[in-house]
């Protein structure tokens, strides 16, 4: 232990005396050359270290710490210090720089419009044309059943102003019955509940009124079917005939011997 010592002071003693010697030589002796020759990185290094920590308030203690440590090493002398875990304390504050956002470039543009792009087709399928097409001939079918629902309640509303329920019509006319120019016959026509029936008062006198069946219209709302009458000379005879008008159709009565009656199959008439 005592040799062991004994070494370890004179390598201590020789590294201090080499020291000095290097840092007299370095004043005295000055520079040969224009250009100082070029030093080891590692002792630039070591240098550069030691003399931030002493500009930054660091203590020159810790170098003779540094160097003492090394100094108990057996081997060559390492120039670089090992890296303080202390906490360093004194150091000036840098403020941290905010952290540069770097601008889209035209390829990051494209990629997040091509990635929206794609985006959208996933969450909005492609609809066919067809589809439209069915939609609007849906709305057309729709359109057209509104339509004619809206035209046929506009007819029934006026055919109650005009005639009623059930549908009545009532005209005058000189047809030969008893009666005249002053004192023509009454008819009404009237659709109850689908039965057409026409009565006639021959001269206007109730007394002498006459009921004449027509057809029975089939169907449903047919007894809101509107009934109208018209006399024309059918047969030629020079007397008005009566004529039944129900929804198109046409249904003849001859006039004859005072009153009318339905025509028959042979008889010969124009309408």
């Amino acid at each position: 232990m005592d040799q062991r010592r004994a070494q370890q002071r004179g390598i201590n003693t020789s590294v201090r005396k080499a020291h000095v010697k290097t840092t007299d030589d370095v004043e005295e002796e000055g520079y040969d050359d224009v250009w100082p020759p070029r030093v080891a990185n590692s002792t630039l290094r070591y240098h550069d270290i030691a003399d931030v920590r002493t500009e930054v308030g660091r203590a020159p203690a810790d170098v003779r710490v540094l160097s003492s440590q090394h100094s108990g090493r057996v081997g060559p002398k390492s120039t670089i210090p090992p890296r303080s875990r202390a906490t360093q304390t004194g150091l000036p504050v840098v403020p941290n720089s905010p952290r540069r956002q770097s601008m889209p470039t035209f390829d990051d543009d494209i990629g997040e419009r091509h990635s929206d792009q794609l985006l959208l087709g996933r969450s909005k399928p492609r609809i066919h044309w067809t589809v439209f097409v069915g939609l609007a001939l849906i709305t057309m079918l729709l359109g057209w059943v509104l339509f004619t629902m809206l035209a046929n309640w506009w007819q029934v509303t006026q055919d109650d102003w005009h005639y009623g329920r059930p549908r009545t019509y009532q005209v005058d006319m000189v047809v030969g019955h008893n009666d005249s120019p002053a004192n023509p016959s009454h008819f009404v026509a009237l659709n109850l509940h689908s039965h057409i029936e026409v009565f006639e008062f021959p001269g206007g006198d109730p007394s002498k009124a006459k009921v004449y069946v027509g057809p029975t219209l089939i169907g449903p709302g047919q007894d809101l079917a509107v009934v109208t009458l018209s006399f024309k000379d059918v047969n030629g005879d020079g007397k008005f005939d009566m004529i039944i008008n129900v929804q198109g159709s046409h249904f003849v009565f001859i006039n004859e011997n005072g009153q009318f009656r339905p025509t028959r199959p042979n008889e010969n008439i124009q309408r």
